[in-house]
């Protein structure tokens, strides 16, 4: 996104993306991105990028410099589908949230389309801290410091303020489905309060730490990740009703910094009212250090999927992806050998019981001598023979390579088994070993190696 290499040199100022939102079911994404070296001067930067069904990926589409005077603490989209085209909402410290919505810049060259800004809104100068659009997209709110204030998205017209004297706004979530009337709040001095938009005044408020607040796309109900001195809580509720449907301590003892709805594949039917909130969707969290959770009723066992099963029938295999392709290239090279006859099969030797191999394999890198010594070995013992006839079977004139220039050699050798019998029960136990010609064939091998590099050892 922001084009540039990482250098880790202490003291120098990066460029850093600061947020970062999706919208209009992943059709578009918006960055924001900012390098500022000290107080008075920095630099601004806002792309929106479009998805391109052609190349799989976001591709830019525009791209901002300097979209506000200060930094941009939110942005959001209007993700309703009423609208036809998509509006975005930034939030900065200079006081003012913009509206910028996709516009019409063809040319006489190209058709094309681009965001730009359409309109600007403050309210008495306060910093502007969060905004979100209502599940219609008729409404936005905005939070300036500690008052919200609510829009209509139609006209841009202010319709009503909240003013919560607790602290200044953290977070804003307006309700879903039947809760749609409510908007939650929280603050930094640790409370929780739903405002009813009907009556334009407070329902109920809470004494809680939250510090991730995350609606449900596809219910009616709220999930608040609080933080105590044990670790972190998650509360799941209705906006409607301050009960909790389920409260679950210590989910983790680090601070939860972020937390999302991903809606499920299959829904679920959980008739319990405490799990009643994983049927359409589930919630995964992640913690300062960077470890992903979620929630599920199911054991391993049970939540493994068809390929995940399939990769533990593997016992031979590591459960990667890249060992399950070469299982599955391993099963078609099988299915095919089993279609080929007999007589063009070839018997290929267990590598495991070859010495070269596994003395390659075992023995540490850091004593091995180079590569280009190896090579010649480790191809050799690869090699098949021509023949299977054994070494007595095998006629003098078409042994291994050197037999020419050692003939005379090998003619002393040359005795049949009842000879060396023979000549063993005669000397006793001064009996010399008589090497066999695939003996001797072995030792010229070795004969031939050169070991200089052990001198280096």
């Amino acid at each position: 996104i922001i084009q540039q290499e990482y250098i880790n040199d202490e003291g120098l100022t990066q460029t850093e993306l600061t947020k970062a939102a999706f919208g209009c079911s992943g059709t578009w994404l918006a960055t924001v991105e900012q390098r500022q070296e000290n107080e008075n001067e920095l630099e601004l930067q806002m792309k929106l990028w479009n998805y391109s069904k052609k190349t799989q990926g976001f591709v830019l589409n525009t791209k901002i410099a300097m979209p506000h005077d200060d930094h941009i603490t939110a942005l959001c989209f209007n993700n309703a589908e009423s609208y036809e085209k998509p509006i975005l909402v930034t939030a900065s410290r200079d006081g003012h949230f913009k509206v910028w919505i996709l516009t019409d810049d063809s040319d006489i060259y190209k058709k094309a389309i681009a965001w730009t800004c359409d309109f600007v809104g403050s309210y008495h100068k306060y910093q502007a801290t969060n905004c979100c659009f209502s599940e219609d997209g008729s409404l936005l709110a905005v939070s300036f410091e500690e008052i919200v204030t609510i829009w209509d998205s139609q006209t841009w017209e202010l319709k009503c303020t909240f003013c919560q004297r607790a602290g200044k706004i953290r977070h804003l979530c307006f309700g879903r489905l039947t809760c749609s009337k409510y908007l939650l709040g929280t603050t930094d001095n640790g409370i929780l309060c739903c405002w009813n938009l009907l009556s334009c005044s407070i329902q109920w408020s809470a004494k809680l730490n939250v510090r991730v607040m995350e609606p449900d796309p596809y219910s009616d109900h709220v999930a608040a990740v609080a933080q105590s001195s044990a670790g972190s809580d998650l509360f799941v509720f209705k906006p409607s009703e301050p009960r909790p449907l389920y409260i679950q301590k210590n989910v983790s003892r680090e601070e939860v910094q972020w937390g999302v709805f991903v809606p499920r594949d299959v829904p679920e039917s959980f008739t319990s009212e405490t799990h009643q909130w994983l049927n359409r969707s589930q919630f995964y969290f992640l913690t300062k250090s960077q470890s992903l959770l979620t929630f599920s009723t199911k054991s391993p066992e049970e939540k493994l999927t068809p390929t995940s099963k399939q990769l533990l029938a593997e016992e031979s295999l590591p459960t990667t992806p890249f060992s399950f392709i070469l299982g599955k290239h391993r099963q078609q090279q099988g299915a095919k050998l089993t279609e080929t006859s007999e007589n063009e099969l070839v018997q290929l030797p267990l590598t495991e019981n070859i010495p070269a191999i596994t003395e390659l394999l075992h023995t540490p890198a850091h004593v091995l001598p180079s590569a280009s010594f190896l090579c010649s070995l480790f191809v050799n013992s690869l090699l098949l023979s021509k023949e299977t006839k054994s070494a007595e079977e095998v006629p003098d004139d078409v042994d291994m390579e050197g037999n020419k220039e050692s003939d005379d050699s090998d003619e002393e050798y040359d005795l049949t088994e009842k000879d060396k019998e023979t000549n063993n029960t005669d000397l006793g136990e001064d009996a010399i070993h008589q090497l066999s010609k695939s003996e001797e064939k072995e030792l010229r091998k070795f004969r031939k190696v050169d070991y200089s590099w052990l001198t280096a050892l």
